[in-house]
């Protein structure tokens, strides 16, 4: 894969800072006794004027580096471009012709294999650091061929510009890799917080879907109910249709405080007096009885302190069961017992009405309304029952187990 090396790596691994730090000071120290050895070495040399200004040079160049390359927004030398390829030529060709005149500076390779492995693409450094590592098995044979051939030179600088271009290579490829699991593990993360929003909003929707079911929607059924039957009624019995007229009054007066206590996710209206759970059924089971179906409350045990949401989900059932007894039961009585036990609380919602075969029809009834009864009770880790048989009546149990006090 021809792949480019990042020049900015230091910016992507903390260890590239302090690596490229020793390299460039290394290629300075390499540098100043590659120099200092030439001076000594051809102190009467006709050659020397010329290895200083071309040291000068050298080091002007690999100082001028990073001005030269291409830099981000935030000062990081950026990935080679074509300016940074001029500035590495221009630092090879100068450092190519002084080991021509002094074979002594191929020791400066190390760093330089170094800068052309992070300056450009993978394929292209092999090429490079191979004519490099030529160029100083080159010079150095012919710096010393007067003592005869020599295996090493001809062969371990290869080995060595092998060894070190696997390395960096290798390294690379793993910087890579782990910066493709970072991304990854980004980026499933965000999917993560997306479906946890996601499954945050559907179960919000959820919850606002009972509370208007078991609200808004009962109470505009009721009232759709109360108005049919003033209207049977108009003429043959006034007084009756305006109980009727009176009665959706009400329905609707108590819907309108529980649609806006909605707005505001507020508690149920009939918990807002701060009455409790039992007054709250004691309340519903009055204002729900009629002419046609008696609806009593009973309670058991001791009472006891509930969370709120329990109380507000019991409430929501006992509304919802009376709405579907009131609806479809076609009963004359109904009873809500409230039960407070050592460790939960039950609610039971009977009645006398016609029934119905739960086999037959698993959900219960028609209808949202033992659906978002399951949901709640589910939501508080409680469990809904349901018995019923075709003429004898329904009774709904739901029980909701409560935390041991600290």
């Amino acid at each position: 894969m021809d792949r480019r090396s990042p020049i900015d790596a230091e910016a992507a691994d903390p260890d590239a800072g302090w690596l490229a730090t020793v390299m460039h000071v290394a290629f300075f120290v390499l540098l100043c006794s590659s120099l200092t050895r030439y001076l000594i070495v051809h102190p009467g040399a006709p050659t020397p004027p010329w290895v200083i200004v071309l040291a000068l040079a050298l080091a002007l160049l690999y100082v001028l580096g990073p001005v030269l390359g291409p830099q981000q927004a935030d000062g990081r030398q950026a990935p080679a471009g074509t300016a940074s390829r001029v500035w590495l030529a221009a630092v090879i060709g100068v450092w190519f012709a002084l080991v021509v005149l002094a074979p002594s500076f191929g020791w400066c390779v190390v760093p330089l294999l170094y800068t052309s492995l992070r300056s450009l693409r993978t394929r292209s450094a092999i090429i490079l650091v191979a004519l490099i590592t030529l160029c100083v098995v080159a010079a150095q044979l012919k710096l010393r061929l007067r003592f005869g051939f020599d295996p090493n030179l001809m062969f371990a600088p290869f080995a060595g510009a092998a060894v070190a271009t696997a390395v960096f290579v290798s390294s690379q490829r793993q910087a890579d890799r782990l910066r493709a699991v970072i991304i990854d593990l980004v980026r499933t993360r965000r999917e993560l917080a997306a479906t946890e929003r996601r499954e945050g909003t559907l179960a919000e929707r959820q919850r606002l879907s009972m509370e208007i079911h078991d609200t808004l929607a009962q109470g505009l059924s009721s009232q759709q109910m109360l108005l049919q039957a003033a209207d049977r009624l108009w003429d043959t019995d006034p007084a009756a249709a305006r109980r009727h007229i009176r009665t959706a009054e009400s329905v609707a007066e108590r819907n309108l405080a529980e649609a806006r206590r909605l707005v505001h996710d507020l508690a149920p209206a009939d918990l807002a007096g701060g009455g409790g759970l039992e007054e709250a059924l004691r309340a519903l089971a009055e204002r729900e009885s009629s002419e046609t179906l008696r609806i009593r409350f009973h309670q058991d045990g001791t009472p006891a302190a509930l969370p709120d949401r329990v109380q507000a989900a019991l409430l929501r059932i006992a509304q919802g069961a009376l709405a579907n007894i009131r609806e479809h039961a076609d009963a004359g009585t109904a009873a809500l017992t409230l039960s407070h036990l050592d460790d939960q609380v039950v609610l039971d919602i009977a009645d006398d009405g016609r029934g119905f075969d739960p086999v037959e029809r698993p959900g219960g009834v028609r209808g949202h309304g033992l659906p978002a009864m399951r949901a709640r009770v589910r939501q508080l880790g409680g469990e809904l029952m349901v018995e019923s048989t075709p003429g004898e009546g329904t009774v709904l149990t739901a029980v909701i187990p409560l935390s041991p006090p600290s």
